[in-house]
Protein backbone atom coordinates (compact mmCIF):
# COMPACT_ATOMS: atom_id res chain seq x y z
CA UNK A 1 0.00 0.00 0.00
CA UNK A 2 1.34 3.24 -1.38
CA UNK A 3 1.40 5.69 1.72
CA UNK A 4 1.15 10.09 1.92
CA UNK A 5 5.11 9.81 2.73
CA UNK A 6 5.59 8.04 -0.89
CA UNK A 7 2.90 10.00 -2.54
CA UNK A 8 4.63 13.31 -1.20
CA UNK A 9 7.86 12.00 -2.48
CA UNK A 10 6.35 11.48 -6.04
CA UNK A 11 4.53 14.83 -6.38
CA UNK A 12 8.01 16.35 -5.39
CA UNK A 13 9.70 14.53 -7.81
CA UNK A 14 6.93 15.68 -10.74
CA UNK A 15 7.11 18.96 -9.67
CA UNK A 16 10.60 19.50 -9.49
CA UNK A 17 10.69 18.37 -12.94
CA UNK A 18 7.88 20.89 -14.46
CA UNK A 19 9.25 23.77 -16.47
CA UNK A 20 6.12 25.99 -15.77
CA UNK A 21 6.95 25.95 -11.69
CA UNK A 22 10.53 27.10 -12.48
CA UNK A 23 8.92 29.42 -14.59
CA UNK A 24 6.71 30.68 -11.78
CA UNK A 25 9.39 30.71 -9.28
CA UNK A 26 11.51 32.68 -11.58
CA UNK A 27 8.65 35.36 -12.02
CA UNK A 28 7.18 35.54 -8.44
CA UNK A 29 11.70 36.79 -7.39
CA UNK A 30 11.79 39.26 -10.37
CA UNK A 31 8.47 40.91 -9.14
CA UNK A 32 9.24 41.02 -5.79
CA UNK A 33 12.77 42.57 -6.49
CA UNK A 34 11.59 45.06 -9.11
CA UNK A 35 8.28 46.31 -6.94
CA UNK A 36 10.00 46.09 -3.52
CA UNK A 37 13.39 47.13 -4.40
CA UNK A 38 14.30 48.10 -7.94
CA UNK A 39 11.94 50.70 -9.14
CA UNK A 40 11.34 52.12 -5.40
CA UNK A 41 15.46 52.91 -5.29
CA UNK A 42 15.44 53.67 -8.94
CA UNK A 43 12.52 56.76 -7.58
CA UNK A 44 14.41 57.54 -4.36
CA UNK A 45 17.92 58.31 -6.53
CA UNK A 46 15.98 60.28 -9.43
CA UNK A 47 13.03 62.21 -7.02
CA UNK A 48 10.41 60.99 -9.65
CA UNK A 49 7.39 59.38 -8.88
CA UNK A 50 6.23 61.95 -6.68
CA UNK A 51 8.78 61.35 -3.68
CA UNK A 52 11.25 64.55 -4.79
CA UNK A 53 10.05 65.89 -1.24
CA UNK A 54 13.38 65.03 1.53
CA UNK A 55 10.89 63.49 3.97
CA UNK A 56 8.77 61.50 1.39
CA UNK A 57 12.65 60.31 -0.42
CA UNK A 58 13.95 59.49 3.08
CA UNK A 59 10.90 57.31 4.50
CA UNK A 60 11.19 55.77 0.67
CA UNK A 61 14.79 54.86 1.40
CA UNK A 62 14.39 53.71 5.24
CA UNK A 63 11.44 51.11 3.53
CA UNK A 64 14.37 48.82 1.41
CA UNK A 65 16.93 49.20 4.23
CA UNK A 66 17.69 45.67 5.89
CA UNK A 67 15.79 47.07 9.22
CA UNK A 68 12.24 46.60 7.17
CA UNK A 69 13.17 43.53 5.50
CA UNK A 70 9.80 41.62 6.94
CA UNK A 71 7.21 44.23 6.07
CA UNK A 72 8.65 45.55 2.68
CA UNK A 73 9.12 42.11 1.47
CA UNK A 74 5.48 40.29 2.96
CA UNK A 75 3.99 43.48 0.98
CA UNK A 76 3.69 41.99 -2.37
CA UNK A 77 2.53 38.84 -0.72
CA UNK A 78 -1.44 39.36 -0.61
CA UNK A 79 -1.77 40.07 -4.64
CA UNK A 80 1.42 38.85 -6.31
CA UNK A 81 2.35 35.95 -4.37
CA UNK A 82 -1.20 35.10 -3.82
CA UNK A 83 -2.18 35.09 -7.52
CA UNK A 84 1.09 32.86 -8.66
CA UNK A 85 0.06 30.47 -5.61
CA UNK A 86 -3.40 29.77 -6.62
CA UNK A 87 -1.99 28.75 -10.01
CA UNK A 88 0.89 26.52 -8.22
CA UNK A 89 -2.11 24.83 -6.69
CA UNK A 90 -3.92 24.60 -9.15
CA UNK A 91 -1.28 22.82 -11.53
CA UNK A 92 0.00 20.62 -8.35
CA UNK A 93 -3.94 19.27 -8.05
CA UNK A 94 -5.93 19.75 -11.12
CA UNK A 95 -2.68 18.30 -14.03
CA UNK A 96 -3.72 14.83 -13.37
CA UNK A 97 -7.17 15.25 -14.86
CA UNK A 98 -5.91 16.43 -17.95
CA UNK A 99 -3.14 14.31 -18.35
CA UNK A 100 -5.26 11.15 -17.81
CA UNK A 101 -2.81 9.97 -15.20
CA UNK A 102 -5.11 10.47 -12.08
CA UNK A 103 -6.89 6.87 -13.27
CA UNK A 104 -3.28 5.44 -13.41
CA UNK A 105 -1.91 6.27 -10.27
CA UNK A 106 -4.88 4.95 -8.47
CA UNK A 107 -4.93 1.75 -9.98
CA UNK A 108 -1.43 1.17 -7.68
CA UNK A 109 -3.90 1.30 -5.21
CA UNK A 110 -2.47 4.36 -2.60
CA UNK A 111 -5.83 5.82 -1.44
CA UNK A 112 -7.02 8.69 -2.75
CA UNK A 113 -6.79 10.93 0.34
CA UNK A 114 -2.93 9.23 0.37
CA UNK A 115 -2.52 10.84 -3.36
CA UNK A 116 -4.12 14.06 -2.66
CA UNK A 117 -2.23 14.34 1.44
CA UNK A 118 0.90 14.19 -0.72
CA UNK A 119 0.10 16.88 -3.29
CA UNK A 120 -1.07 19.36 -0.46
CA UNK A 121 2.21 18.34 1.20
CA UNK A 122 4.49 19.13 -2.21
CA UNK A 123 2.37 22.39 -2.54
CA UNK A 124 3.18 23.43 0.72
CA UNK A 125 7.27 22.49 0.24
CA UNK A 126 7.02 24.53 -2.82
CA UNK A 127 5.47 26.90 -1.12
CA UNK A 128 8.33 27.19 1.57
CA UNK A 129 10.75 27.31 -0.78
CA UNK A 130 9.72 30.33 -2.80
CA UNK A 131 8.92 32.15 0.78
CA UNK A 132 12.73 31.64 2.05
CA UNK A 133 14.08 32.21 -1.66
CA UNK A 134 11.99 35.82 -1.32
CA UNK A 135 13.22 36.53 2.02
CA UNK A 136 16.86 35.98 0.85
CA UNK A 137 16.91 37.78 -2.38
CA UNK A 138 15.62 40.51 -0.78
CA UNK A 139 18.23 40.47 2.38
CA UNK A 140 20.69 40.61 -0.63
CA UNK A 141 18.76 43.30 -2.55
CA UNK A 142 18.56 45.65 0.51
CA UNK A 143 21.87 44.79 1.62
CA UNK A 144 23.58 45.80 -1.27
CA UNK A 145 20.85 48.74 -1.05
CA UNK A 146 22.25 49.90 2.45
CA UNK A 147 26.10 49.09 1.74
CA UNK A 148 25.75 51.98 -1.75
CA UNK A 149 24.24 54.30 0.74
CA UNK A 150 26.76 54.24 3.85
CA UNK A 151 23.66 52.97 6.22
CA UNK A 152 24.33 50.59 8.52
CA UNK A 153 22.73 46.93 8.09
CA UNK A 154 20.63 46.67 10.90
CA UNK A 155 18.64 43.32 10.40
CA UNK A 156 15.55 42.55 12.36
CA UNK A 157 15.38 40.15 14.99
CA UNK A 158 15.27 36.84 14.58
CA UNK A 159 11.73 36.45 16.36
CA UNK A 160 10.37 39.27 13.77
CA UNK A 161 12.12 37.45 10.38
CA UNK A 162 9.96 33.99 11.70
CA UNK A 163 6.78 35.47 12.34
CA UNK A 164 7.45 37.08 8.97
CA UNK A 165 8.65 33.84 7.29
CA UNK A 166 5.46 31.87 8.52
CA UNK A 167 3.31 34.69 7.85
CA UNK A 168 4.75 34.38 4.11
CA UNK A 169 3.68 30.72 4.35
CA UNK A 170 0.58 31.19 5.41
CA UNK A 171 -0.35 33.09 2.67
CA UNK A 172 1.30 31.41 -0.33
CA UNK A 173 -0.36 27.60 1.72
CA UNK A 174 -4.09 29.02 1.95
CA UNK A 175 -3.91 30.80 -1.88
CA UNK A 176 -2.28 27.56 -3.15
CA UNK A 177 -4.81 25.56 -1.61
CA UNK A 178 -7.72 27.53 -2.82
CA UNK A 179 -6.18 27.02 -6.41
CA UNK A 180 -5.62 23.30 -5.54
CA UNK A 181 -9.21 22.81 -4.44
CA UNK A 182 -10.60 24.70 -7.39
CA UNK A 183 -8.58 22.34 -9.49
CA UNK A 184 -9.80 19.34 -7.44
CA UNK A 185 -13.30 21.08 -7.91
CA UNK A 186 -13.62 21.34 -12.16
CA UNK A 187 -11.16 18.15 -12.69
CA UNK A 188 -8.32 20.32 -14.41
CA UNK A 189 -6.51 23.76 -14.61
CA UNK A 190 -7.97 26.40 -17.17
CA UNK A 191 -11.34 26.65 -14.87
CA UNK A 192 -9.17 26.77 -11.78
CA UNK A 193 -6.64 28.85 -12.51
CA UNK A 194 -8.92 31.48 -14.95
CA UNK A 195 -11.50 31.44 -11.75
CA UNK A 196 -8.94 31.81 -9.29
CA UNK A 197 -7.38 35.00 -10.89
CA UNK A 198 -10.85 36.63 -11.25
CA UNK A 199 -11.24 35.98 -7.65
CA UNK A 200 -8.03 37.34 -6.47
CA UNK A 201 -7.73 40.21 -8.80
CA UNK A 202 -10.86 41.17 -9.34
CA UNK A 203 -13.95 40.03 -7.03
CA UNK A 204 -12.22 40.77 -4.07
CA UNK A 205 -10.39 44.30 -4.93
CA UNK A 206 -13.96 44.89 -5.92
CA UNK A 207 -15.48 44.19 -2.77
CA UNK A 208 -12.87 46.23 -1.36
CA UNK A 209 -13.63 49.20 -3.66
CA UNK A 210 -17.71 49.20 -2.69
CA UNK A 211 -17.12 48.31 0.94
CA UNK A 212 -16.94 51.65 1.99
CA UNK A 213 -20.32 52.42 0.67
CA UNK A 214 -22.11 49.26 0.99
CA UNK A 215 -22.28 48.35 4.30
CA UNK A 216 -22.67 44.19 3.95
CA UNK A 217 -19.53 44.22 1.44
CA UNK A 218 -17.63 45.92 4.34
CA UNK A 219 -18.98 42.84 6.89
CA UNK A 220 -17.97 40.01 3.59
CA UNK A 221 -14.47 41.78 3.06
CA UNK A 222 -13.38 40.79 6.53
CA UNK A 223 -13.72 37.32 5.53
CA UNK A 224 -11.97 37.76 2.69
CA UNK A 225 -8.70 35.43 2.33
CA UNK A 226 -6.60 38.63 0.33
CA UNK A 227 -8.54 41.49 2.86
CA UNK A 228 -7.01 38.83 5.97
CA UNK A 229 -3.36 38.48 4.12
CA UNK A 230 -3.73 42.18 3.64
CA UNK A 231 -4.20 42.80 7.13
CA UNK A 232 -1.95 40.17 8.50
CA UNK A 233 1.24 41.83 6.06
CA UNK A 234 0.49 45.21 7.68
CA UNK A 235 0.37 44.14 11.48
CA UNK A 236 4.00 42.72 10.71
CA UNK A 237 4.99 46.22 9.01
CA UNK A 238 3.69 46.15 5.34
CA UNK A 239 2.92 49.43 3.87
CA UNK A 240 -0.83 49.69 4.11
CA UNK A 241 -2.23 50.67 0.35
CA UNK A 242 -3.92 54.02 2.01
CA UNK A 243 -0.33 55.19 2.76
CA UNK A 244 2.08 57.23 0.58
CA UNK A 245 4.06 54.69 -0.76
CA UNK A 246 1.24 51.89 -0.22
CA UNK A 247 1.48 48.49 -1.61
CA UNK A 248 -1.90 47.13 -3.24
CA UNK A 249 -3.25 44.72 -1.51
CA UNK A 250 -2.12 45.56 2.21
CA UNK A 251 -5.33 46.77 4.13
CA UNK A 252 -5.81 47.21 7.54
CA UNK A 253 -9.91 46.36 7.76
CA UNK A 254 -9.04 43.55 10.71
CA UNK A 255 -6.57 43.03 12.82
CA UNK A 256 -3.39 40.91 12.62
CA UNK A 257 -4.68 38.09 15.15
CA UNK A 258 -7.90 38.05 12.88
CA UNK A 259 -6.12 37.57 9.22
CA UNK A 260 -4.24 35.13 11.28
CA UNK A 261 -7.26 32.94 12.20
CA UNK A 262 -8.82 33.21 9.12
CA UNK A 263 -6.03 32.30 6.68
CA UNK A 264 -5.79 29.10 9.14
CA UNK A 265 -9.58 28.59 8.61
CA UNK A 266 -9.39 28.84 4.62
CA UNK A 267 -6.55 26.04 4.84
CA UNK A 268 -8.33 24.21 7.10
CA UNK A 269 -11.80 24.46 5.09
CA UNK A 270 -10.22 24.22 1.56
CA UNK A 271 -8.37 21.10 2.34
CA UNK A 272 -11.11 19.78 3.86
CA UNK A 273 -13.47 20.69 0.71
CA UNK A 274 -10.89 19.28 -1.58
CA UNK A 275 -10.71 15.78 0.35
CA UNK A 276 -14.19 15.62 0.39
CA UNK A 277 -14.52 15.77 -3.55
CA UNK A 278 -11.70 13.67 -4.51
CA UNK A 279 -12.99 10.72 -2.17
CA UNK A 280 -16.45 10.57 -4.10
CA UNK A 281 -15.51 11.58 -7.68
CA UNK A 282 -15.87 9.28 -10.63
CA UNK A 283 -12.06 9.39 -12.06
CA UNK A 284 -12.89 6.34 -14.33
Amino acid sequence: MINVRDSYLAEILKLGKRPAMWILGGVFLLLAQVFGYLLPYVAYRTGSGGFAAGESRARLLADILPARLVGNTLGGFPMFAGAIAIVIGAIAAGSEYGFGTLKTILTVRPQRLSVLGGKLMAIATIGLILVLAVFVSAAGSSAAIATAEGRALDWPVIGDLARGLGAGWLIIGAWSLFGAALGVLFRGTSLAIGLGLVWALVVENLVRGFAVVVGFLDALQKWLPGVNAGSLVASLGATPQTEPGGTPGVTTAVGGTHGLIVLVGYVLALGLIAAATLRRQDVG
